[in-house]
């Protein structure tokens, strides 16, 4: 049945009904978070974000197929560093090393040949460092934390008992959030 058999007021009624289907459909839209909406671009400072995010430059050595400096970006993992190196040779003992572990600048990450003894001391842990057991020496090899630092942990843990978190660190002299959060991931209390 077309448009021209049926009467103008029953046209009249057939068109209000349409246009109150659409408005409700509208309507309900509206309601439901369904309107369109127009993105807001970001604030627009000096300095693009991206650009304030430096690289990380670590060192990969030990059983991998390239040994050598690699930059990475923030919040890669020690995994995504060996596999950036060529991964790990058919020698390499990879269950010596946590690869979920967060990288840190400067951090040299050791994938050790099987059967051979722990990581040469000096170089920075692969896995996370004990806060409570941990030597000054080997403190001192974690990224940010020099000898003084190194001394300054050691002596609060002897004072005041063992790190309950990481988050204690703040306590001591000379650590603070930024240097606290450096750490998260490569020290464990």
């Amino acid at each position: 049945m077309g448009l021209d058999v049926l009467t103008p007021s029953r046209r009249r009624l057939l068109v209000v009904a349409l246009l109150l289907a659409v408005a409700l459909v509208l309507g309900l839209r509206h309601l439901h978070g369904g309107a369109a909406r127009v993105p807001i671009p970001p604030l627009r400072t000096g300095t693009p974000a991206r650009a304030a995010l430096k690289p990380l430059v670590v060192d990969v050595a030990g059983a991998v197929r390239r040994p050598g400096l690699y930059r990475l970006a923030p919040g890669t993992r020690i995994a995504d560093a060996v596999a950036r190196a060529g991964g790990a040779t058919a020698k390499a003992d990879v269950n010596l090393v946590n690869l979920a572990a967060p990288l840190a600048d400067g951090e040299q990450v050791v994938v050790p040949v099987r059967g051979a003894a722990a990581v040469a001391a000096g170089a920075s842990p692969t896995a996370p460092l004990d806060l409570n057991s941990a030597s000054a020496e080997q403190l001192d090899a974690l990224p940010g934390i020099g000898p003084a630092t190194a001394a300054k942990i050691v002596a609060y843990r002897q004072a005041h008992g063992p790190f309950r978190s990481v988050d204690g660190l703040d306590a001591v002299p000379g650590i603070g959030p930024s240097r606290i959060e450096q750490l998260k991931g490569l020290v464990i209390p």
